[in-house]
């Protein structure tokens, strides 16, 4: 009965928050604190706030075990993504611990790790935001993942300090982990696609990686996110991560109920959230100058620094850990900031279009890692997006002497497309500033092979804007989608899997012909 209680409470206000534009995590949190404030009444008592403190501890392992599948060392050894989230994680701290010693009369440890759990932004927001406005792949949407993947496993250390646990000696078993990824490589290729693929994420998460670090002194969060990290390079750890999310996401509910149910704010905690809040611009600004001191341009700085402003559920689970005291007026924060952030990032294009003659000057007059091209050159055909699709497409295409170039928002994947002897250039189809600049004015078709629909519907309106009269080639999963591309402006789209079947039924016909 209490279960069916949490689960109504908890869908009723998060759906009043997503109608109004807001996360859900925000019903979330509210729904904890009108448990608590009705508990008495509803008979949720201290064994139900138990019960739920477990689940909520099980979804952040899996929180911080999908982190770890996405750790690929590409993403996150660049000078942006380390520097950046290391001196905003310094300067930030520095800058805000003196404010909280003298104004709230804490200790100097008390405050330091106020100030650290308020350097930290939101993993869940920023890659929710990110994921619905399809930006996950662009360069902004990496640089912004890569910093809260850096500050992640900062949290992991200053719990691992701060709660003064000491590893046993089997804890240095955890150097020999990585002699086990061709083990779970095999387990994961046997698992299937299915039910077994799912209690395999689970038993790693929970139960080696949790329980055993455990047994061992170490932090059960350090043990999910390192087994995590272990299947990173794993061709099916994005297939892993999303078979987990819908399970890790009702068990993170717990975890914002469980924030709530600690008890009900009073004036001195939303005094706090409020003076706290106001900080958030400092924070965006600071990330803003930090990526433009590494050499990004001031578009992807912008959007970086957006996705970043906000305060982390990582601050509230440090707290639950070293702060218990300070836990729900921190949630009151989070929940402030989360409803700002989400208001900024529902507007953060607009507004860097309108900033944007104030903002370039301050750019670096040097060579950005996420330059774009000004030219196309000679190329007779332009691809974007150096997939699957895209790549088969060069291919063909450049065997029948055709002079190509491709594009593509992936730094990594340009960098193994030339490689391999592919004209590759890095390219956000998505920046106005980019189609405003670009010349091409010997490109007679081009082939829009990106995994983002959204992408491909935006390139077509903004190819034709531009005056491009050639030919205008997609290709869709699904009908809908075809539509939307031709209605954008595109000559011919096709179904991919229907071509795929049409291959296929030609390849039977032709060694039928030739058989007999």
């Amino acid at each position: 009965m209490i279960e069916a209680t949490w689960i109504a409470f908890a869908f009723a206000l998060g759906l009043a928050s997503r109608a109004i534009g807001l996360p859900p995590l925000i019903g979330y949190l509210g729904a904890g604190f009108a448990l608590a404030a009705f508990g008495d009444r509803i008979g949720v008592g201290p064994r139900d706030s138990e019960i739920l403190a477990h689940l909520a501890h099980l979804g952040v392992l899996l929180l911080l075990f999908t982190v770890g599948l996405k750790l690929k060392l590409s993403n996150l050894v660049r000078r942006e993504v380390i520097g950046g989230s290391l001196l905003h994680f310094g300067i930030s701290s520095l800058i805000v611990l003196p404010a909280i010693f003298f104004f709230l009369d804490t200790s100097w440890r008390d405050s330091l790790l106020l100030a650290v759990a308020l350097s930290f932004s939101s993993t869940v927001l920023a890659a929710k935001v990110l994921e619905g406005k399809r930006e996950l792949r662009a360069f902004h949407g990496r640089v912004a993942i890569g910093v809260l993947i850096i500050q992640d496993l900062i949290a992991l250390v200053v719990m691992s300090i701060a709660s003064g646990k000491v590893p046993s000696a089997w804890a240095l078993l955890v150097f020999l982990l990585p002699l086990l990824r061709p083990l779970l490589f095999r387990l994961l290729d046997y698992s299937g696609h299915e039910e077994l693929m799912v209690l395999l994420g689970l038993m790693l998460a929970l139960v080696a990686g949790g329980l055993g670090f455990e047994y061992v002194g170490l932090s059960s969060e350090l043990g999910a996110l390192a087994f995590g990290a272990m299947l990173a390079k794993h061709k099916r750890a994005t297939e892993l991560s999303n078979s987990l999310w819908a399970i890790k996401e009702v068990f993170l509910v717990g975890f914002f109920l469980q924030i709530g149910i600690g008890g009900l704010p009073d004036m001195d905690a939303m005094l706090f959230a409020g003076a706290v809040a106001l900080l958030l611009p400092l924070k965006g600004a600071l990330f803003f100058f930090l990526f433009l001191l590494f050499r990004l341009r001031a578009r992807s700085a912008f959007l970086s620094a957006s996705s970043l402003t906000n305060y982390s559920e990582f601050g509230l689970i440090v707290a639950s850990v070293v702060l218990p005291q300070w836990l729900t007026p921190l949630a009151i924060t989070v929940a402030l900031s989360f409803v700002i952030s989400a208001q900024l990032n529902r507007i953060s294009h607009p507004l860097y279009d309108r900033l944007a003659k104030r903002l370039i000057p301050l750019e670096r007059d040097i060579r950005h890692p996420d330059e774009q091209p000004v030219s196309l050159g000679d190329a007779q055909i332009l691809v974007m997006g150096m997939g699957r699709t895209g790549r088969a497409a060069y291919d063909h295409l450049k065997a029948q002497g055709w002079r190509l170039i491709s594009l593509d928002s992936d730094l990594v994947t340009v960098k193994k497309s030339s490689e391999n002897d592919r004209h590759v250039l890095f390219a956000d189809a998505e920046d106005q500033m980019f189609w405003e600049s670009l010349e091409m004015n010997q490109v007679k078709a081009v082939i829009l092979a990106m995994n983002d629909p959204e992408a491909k519907i935006i390139s077509t309106r903004k190819l034709r804007g531009k005056g491009f009269s050639g030919l205008i080639v997609s290709h869709a999963m699904y009908d809908d989608i075809a539509k939307q591309i031709e209605a954008a402006g595109a000559d011919r789209t096709y179904l991919t899997m229907s071509e795929a079947g049409a291959g296929l039924a030609e390849h039977v016909a032709r060694e039928l012909r030739a058989a007999h």
